[in-house]
């Protein structure tokens, strides 16, 4: 199913359909102007779903990331490909998932895998020639800083993915990316310590991939907690003092807020059902309770495998003050086994199962910004049998836009009361996208694999 929000620019949309697939559309018809498919190997090594989440676009080029590995540089008019360059190894795991970002002359791309006993990192490329600017890795390497928390070798099979977008600050040139599970993802015996800079945010120099900070939500997570949710970058006022802040609903559970500058931990607050910490301490780290990790017999917890917040996207409002959360309600026993690595072979080291007979819950949670207080909640039906759910645009207008399973909503920013309710008849996973096309507001979303274009009444 689509996965990625569509970019409009000069009256073109760019959008990608899985596997690897980019389309080049007329935003007021839909008409199809150019399409670009990659041939890919006939076996890859990956995770998950078949997903290819967008574009980035810089001046008269499209860039996309590809299910091998691979950036590739497209001609915005034609679609012919002006590079391609190699990422990483696919066979060994590597992939790419996530738009990349265009920041300044270069784009910036993240890699999947996790879930192979990679060694993440961040690359960026030069937008014109294709040639590699610089690289970080989010494993650290004997001599670098944080690599003491790894024992023995296992840095080398530590995980540590960068598979969705970040986000980028131009006033002070810094791009924020979240950091995937450490690997295997549900045994950490044999990988002893935090596992920096696994399940993580971190803050690196646009020019150069330097890193200035870095914040770990989950050290040494043994539940699959990615941090790979949207950075939310927030300037506004905490604490009675205006700050750069970002804001993280983050898949472990708990609502976070950081100075941006600083990467300074301000405040973390429940925002989805959670079992496994007594609460978060004055530095950040979390209480980790006993008896929550994995066991031979299975281990109940709260979130589950997909956590309270995914991959899907958070909105802000600054009218409002308010983060609108799609969240999820679902435990997930947890069992422990013995990992054994073989390049390009899932590395999990255990396994997981749903709680049977559970109803699948999910919400739109609307939480203040400084407090992560809940101040409404939108309660699509209970599912028993599928958890789908989509990512959120907050607008000007006081609108929310989602996806629930099948149904595409919108919602009044300020109090959750809905507004309209279309069947779509596919499933919606990505988040919309709105835009003006001849004079005219409208909104697209993708359900299955097909988009879907809303035109707005006039105000």
């Amino acid at each position: 199913m689509v996965e990625a929000t569509p970019l409009v620019a000069d009256g073109v949309m760019y959008v990608t359909q899985p596997p690897d697939k980019v389309l080049a559309l007329d935003a007021d018809t839909g008409h199809i102007l150019w399409s670009y498919r990659r041939e890919l190997p006939g076996t890859l090594p990956l995770c998950c779903y078949r997903s290819s989440r967008g574009v980035a676009l810089l001046g008269d080029r499209v860039y996309v990331g590809t299910l091998d590995a691979h950036l590739v540089a497209l001609d915005g008019r034609t679609g012919t490909v002006v590079w391609d360059v190699a990422v990483g190894d696919p066979q060994a795991g590597y992939s790419i998932t996530g738009a990349p970002l265009a920041v300044k002359g270069n784009v910036i791309v993240g890699v999947g895998g996790g879930e192979f006993g990679i060694r993440g990192f961040l690359d960026a490329y030069d937008a014109t020639t294709g040639k590699r600017a610089w690289r970080f890795y989010t494993v650290p390497a004997p001599g670098e800083r944080g690599h003491e928390t790894w024992s023995g070798a296992s840095w080398k099979t530590g995980g540590a993915p960068t598979w969705l977008t970040g986000s980028f600050d131009p006033d002070s040139n810094v791009g924020y990316w979240g950091v995937g599970n450490p690997s295997p993802p549900y045994q950490g015996d044999e990988r002893a310590g935090d596992n920096l800079y696994s399940n993580s945010v971190v803050a690196v120099d646009a020019d150069t991939g330097t890193l200035k900070w870095h914040f770990q939500f989950t050290p040494h997570d043994e539940h699959d907690w990615d941090s790979c949710q949207i950075p939310v970058l927030v300037d506004r006022q905490f604490g009675g003092t205006r700050r750069r802040l970002m804001v993280w609903p983050n898949r472990n559970g708990f609502y976070y807020v950081l100075d941006r500058e600083t990467g300074q931990f301000l405040l973390a607050r429940e925002f989805a059902t959670q079992s496994w910490a007594d609460g978060i301490s004055p530095d950040g780290r979390p209480r980790v309770k006993p008896g929550s990790s994995p066991s031979a017999k299975g281990t109940l917890v709260y979130p589950g495998l997909l956590g309270g917040s995914n991959w899907w996207s958070p909105a802000y409002n600054p009218d409002t003050g308010l983060l609108y959360v799609p969240t999820m309600e679902r435990g997930t026993i947890f069992f422990k086994g013995k990992p054994n690595f073989i390049p390009g072979a899932p590395f999990a080291g255990s396994a997981w199962q749903a709680v049977s007979g559970a109803p699948y819950r999910t919400a739109v949670r609307a939480l203040s910004v400084e407090t992560g207080e809940l101040q409404w909640e939108y309660k699509p039906p209970e599912r028993y049998e599928r958890l789908e759910v989509g990512g959120l645009l907050s607008t000007a207008g006081d609108v929310i836009f989602g996806g629930d399973l099948d149904v595409f909503f919108a919602l009044d920013a300020r109090t959750g009361r809905v507004l309209w309710r279309a069947g779509l008849g596919g499933i919606v996973h990505a988040a919309p996208v709105t835009y003006l096309s001849k004079g005219r507001q409208q909104v697209t979303i993708a359900a299955a694999q097909t988009l879907f274009t809303f035109a707005l009444p006039a105000p």
